[in-house]
């Protein structure tokens, strides 16, 4: 199964089939971002997904504007991602969300923009604002509203499209019957890889013409942020998916990455190591037969790395609903 090198966006936009994730734990030094995004522009990825979460944009900014200043990239060939953190879901907050995401990165517009969870924290300098008993502080923004505003970001020409992340079925249902809905999100960006293949999220996703991007597709580091469990099986020591990639000389990763593609989702590659990141961008010169794709099909678990588990009593926590 061939994979073109980009997706159509149902507002006509495109997005190039696999990116680069620029996450990384606070024990990481910021730099490494700088450093690992350049590498893999120089390498040939076109499509960067960060975060003000991250804490890093100024970083990752640099490195693209590195990149464009020396002629590697034109700054229309890049497709840039970023999120809207949960302390600027009030609407009258969204748009200061993207401007400081826009300030870091020294750009003029993001290529995308979403909400990066559906919990809603109240409004503050923290990014996880907490009482003085450490309980978090949580606010009370209609997501409908939270999207109204970030269509008129879109409107205003600062972004280019809009979506969603970590959202379940019945979140996104609730942005898609929204009364005067301007723009469905493009996309629903899940956690995915072959022990959490979203299977029922992608029929979804497809039959509303939304394309589902995918992290932790290689599984997890599992230090333990965001609710990852340490017990948790290591995804590319998986013995059926290191059989099919010593069959095709390719590695674990570049299998894993592949079976995504052709599942017609995009997937996000993360690595802070040089060959790695060039390995993983190598997913385009083979092809999984369905045998393979059949057994690989079968890993899924419905095992989630990224639980998030500091918010399940949270009113909007999306992880109880089957998808």
């Amino acid at each position: 199964m061939s994979v073109k090198p980009y997706f159509h966006l149902n507002d006509e936009n495109k997005m190039p089939v696999i990116g680069f994730g620029t996450y990384a734990p606070e024990t990481y030094p910021k730099r490494m971002a700088e450093e690992a995004t350049e590498i893999a522009i120089r390498a040939g990825y076109r499509h960067i997904d960060g975060a003000y979460l991250y804490g890093n944009e100024a970083e990752v900014g640099r490195a693209i504007q590195k990149t464009i200043a020396d002629g590697t990239i034109r700054r229309e060939d890049l497709f840039y991602t970023g999120k809207l953190w949960s302390t600027f879901h009030s609407p009258d907050l969204v748009r200061q969300g993207l401007e400081r995401s826009l300030k870091d990165l020294q750009l003029d517009y993001l290529d995308l923009f979403l909400i990066h969870v559906p919990v809603d924290l109240q409004p503050g300098e923290d990014l996880l604002p907490v009482d003085e008993n450490g309980k978090y502080l949580y606010g009370n923004t209609n997501i409908q509203d939270t999207w109204e505003a970030m269509e008129q970001c879109k409107v205003a020409g600062r972004v280019k499209s809009i979506g969603v992340s970590n959202f379940n079925r019945r979140q996104l249902e609730l942005i898609l019957k929204k009364p005067r809905l301007k723009y469905k999100p493009v996309c629903n960006q899940v956690e995915c890889h072959l022990y959490l293949n979203q299977e029922k999220m992608l029929k979804f996703c497809k039959s509303h013409d939304i394309l589902l991007v995918g992290y932790s597709t290689l599984g997890s580091s599992r230090d333990g942020t965001w609710g990852i469990g340490g017990d948790c099986p290591v995804l590319l020591e998986d013995p059926v998916l290191n059989h099919i990639a010593k069959k095709l000389g390719k590695t674990p990763a570049q299998v894993a990455l592949r079976f995504l593609l052709q599942r017609g989702i995009v997937p996000l590659a993360k690595s802070f190591t040089k060959h790695r990141i060039e390995e993983n961008l190598q997913v385009f010169n083979f092809n999984l037969e369905k045998k393979d794709m059949r057994s690989l099909e079968a890993l899924n678990k419905n095992l989630r790395y990224d639980k998030m588990s500091m918010w399940e009593d949270h009113p909007q926590y999306p992880f109880y609903d089957e998808y």
